[in-house]
């Protein structure tokens, strides 16, 4: 049976009977709509409005920290060049990685506000109570956004140069490649043009008597470091091309062999004139404006006194470029520092030894724990006949009256002083290496002697420990031997019995504690990296970068050294992690600045930078 349609039923049956309720209908349609429209109200503004209120408030607990993309992902510009003499390839850049704007979990700083409201859900903006608070340290914070993100960047674990990034200034090339092409005018006496190959390394040296390895050694000047430590800057694996990321900003400047150019028989404004130049460069840039320069450095590979000259006379020592206000804000890494200076750091000579591999460190510690040493201590120097104060004669003396020292008399013209192989022969066969004053505080000879595993013995805490506090330990004690000048010069001990006096157990622990200081002590080849091991330049790159976010933090927490006495600087150079102040000290009498003349000034630390130079004229005719 076929189902019939409503279509199809008569309207007029559809209608039948409806008449009498047509009025109850109306009514009942009207009251059915009026409770519909009430329903949807009351869901619309009750129930609805009761969840989208708790959503907002999940909004605001659960919303991660804003990250600013914009400021990280910006476009830089083309990588600079270190120039060089040495064709090296480019300079090896990092991309940064994406940092959160957010450093809520950075130990002693506050998260900084957005710099977008926007990005907040409205009921955070222009809201009241603890969101319009505002700490002392964000006050600071937004009074230094770009070393802000610097700092962040540790927070980043994912990237290993967090917090290690370095910036270098594209100096124009007057400031270094050019001294390098004008080689020959570095020197009066000697022609630096063949120390500046191999990036800075020198000629390489044969291993004809089996003193070196087979590779790795290198007939380095002393005062190569300016272009060693710019050359190994290029393999630095955290350059930067944002300034903004920087936890240290590198300028390129080849101080040592821009005053070695004029250091005899030139005024003072010649003198003068590349370091003027520089600070007129460096203060015309942005990233300077940042910290006024004191997230900046460079290196000299000279000692600290040609760059201190005291007045604007003629007859005065070197130039002034450590006395520049602007460069008193800078860090200047030299080979020997001023006790006296806050604004110049020791780092090591450079050796012979430029390993381009761990296993070359590896190789060279095991063959020096297992060496014979046949003398009880050595020593190797010439004497210093018109400085009174010099103990070298004494020690040439007892070395020659023992039969358990050897001395390597060094004299004009030719001597086995000026062999690499005959100086690293001798340390290796003595137990202890005698290493008083040189023409300054410091020696080269300190850093070759424990490069061959010999324990060195000091006479005046300048030469090492009050110098070298990045690269040495501070315990002395735990890797060389300290008999004050005046045991010799006044009570003539004797140096034999003295050393004798240490145990053989403790010599061996000595000696292992020497050893494994080799690798932070030379230069590694710049044409290279080690794999693991951190060398010199590693460790004082650090050094700054630690010294650099220091003085962030302090910034940002207002801690301020109003203590701070620069005379004193040698002193909170020995300062443990976490002290400040400094008090009397046991090398007082070493660093005092008579009026009398009865012991070191700064004026004597000129003469000896003087002699300095006529050593090394002597040692090259």
């Amino acid at each position: 049976m076929r189902r019939r349609t409503a279509s199809s039923v008569p309207i007029e049956q559809m209608e039948k009977g409806t008449g009498k309720n047509h009025n109850t209908r109306l009514c009942f349609l009207a009251s059915l709509s009026a409770f519909f429209w009430i329903l949807l109200l009351y869901v619309h503004f009750v129930v609805l409005g009761t969840s989208n209120t708790n959503a907002t408030d999940d909004s605001l607990k659960l919303q991660p920290s804003n990250v600013n993309t914009d400021s990280i992902n910006t476009h830089l510009p083309d990588p600079h060049q270190i120039q060089s003499d040495t064709h090296l390839e480019t300079a090896r850049v990092r991309e940064p990685e994406n940092y959160p704007e957010s450093d809520a979990h950075l130990e002693n700083i506050p998260a900084r506000e957005p710099k977008k409201p926007g990005n907040y859900p409205k009921s955070r903006q222009g809201g009241s109570g603890e969101a319009k608070k505002e700490t002392k340290k964000e006050t600071k914070e937004k009074e230094y956004p770009s070393f802000m993100r610097a700092l962040r960047t540790v927070e980043n674990k994912s990237d290993p140069c967090g917090g290690r990034y370095i910036y270098v200034h594209d100096l124009p090339p007057r400031f270094n490649e050019d001294m390098l092409t004008e080689c020959r005018s570095l020197s009066l006496w000697t022609n630096m043009c063949k120390f500046t190959t191999n990036a800075g390394l020198g000629p390489p040296l044969e291993n004809v008597e089996g003193v070196f390895s087979d590779t790795g050694w290198y007939a380095t000047n002393q005062f190569a470091v300016d272009v060693i430590f710019s050359n190994r800057m290029k393999q630095y694996e955290c350059l930067t091309r944002d300034s903004s990321l920087a936890a240290a900003i590198f300028v390129p400047f080849y101080a040592g062999f821009d005053i070695a150019r004029y250091l005899w028989g030139h005024n003072i404004s010649r003198r003068d004139a590349a370091s003027l130049d520089l600070v007129d460069w460096l203060m015309k840039r942005p990233e300077w404006g940042i910290m006024g320069g004191k997230d900046h450095f460079l290196v000299a590979g000279r000692i600290t006194w040609d760059f201190r000259r005291l007045s604007e006379e003629e007859k005065d020592w070197g130039n002034k470029l450590l006395f520049l206000p602007a460069a008193k804000n800078m860090s200047m890494l030299v080979v020997e520092s001023s006790p006296w200076n806050a604004n110049d750091f020791g780092i090591p000579y450079p050796t012979y030894f430029h390993p381009a591999r761990d296993a070359d460190v590896f190789n060279w510690q095991e063959r020096m724990r297992n060496l014979e040493r046949k003398w009880l201590f050595s020593f190797a120097g010439a004497p210093r006949p018109g400085n009174p104060k010099s103990i070298r004669g004494q020690l040439i003396n007892q070395c020659k009256s023992s039969k358990r020292g050897k001395l390597l008399e060094c004299d004009f013209g030719e001597s086995k002083c000026h062999s690499p192989s005959s100086i690293m022969q001798m340390f290796q066969s003595s137990l202890f290496c005698l290493q008083p004053q040189g023409d300054s505080y410091t020696r080269r000879s300190a850093f070759d002697s424990m490069l061959a595993g010999c324990i060195p013995v000091f006479f005046h805490p300048g030469s090492a420990y009050t110098q070298y506090t990045w690269h040495l330990p501070k315990d002395y004690t735990k890797y060389s031997v300290f008999i004050p000048e005046d045991d010799i010069r006044k009570r003539n001990i004797s140096i034999e019995e003295r050393l004798l006096q240490i145990s053989p157990e403790q010599v061996k622990i000595m000696r292992e504690e020497v050893i494994s200081l080799i690798p932070r002590l030379v230069y590694a080849d710049p044409r290279s990296k080690l794999e693991t091991l951190k060398d010199a330049f590693d460790v004082s790159v650090q050094a700054v970068i630690d010294k650099v976010t220091k003085l962030r933090r302090d910034i940002i927490e207002g801690h301020t050294d109003d203590n701070f006495i620069e005379e004193n600087s040698w002193k909170y150079a020995l300062l443990e992690e976490g002290q400040r102040e400094v008090g009397p000290h046991e090398w007082d009498p070493f660093f005092s600045k008579p009026k009398d003349g009865n012991g070191d000034s700064v004026d004597s630390s000129a003469e000896a930078a003087k002699n300095s130079w006529k050593n090394e004229q002597r040692s090259q005719t």
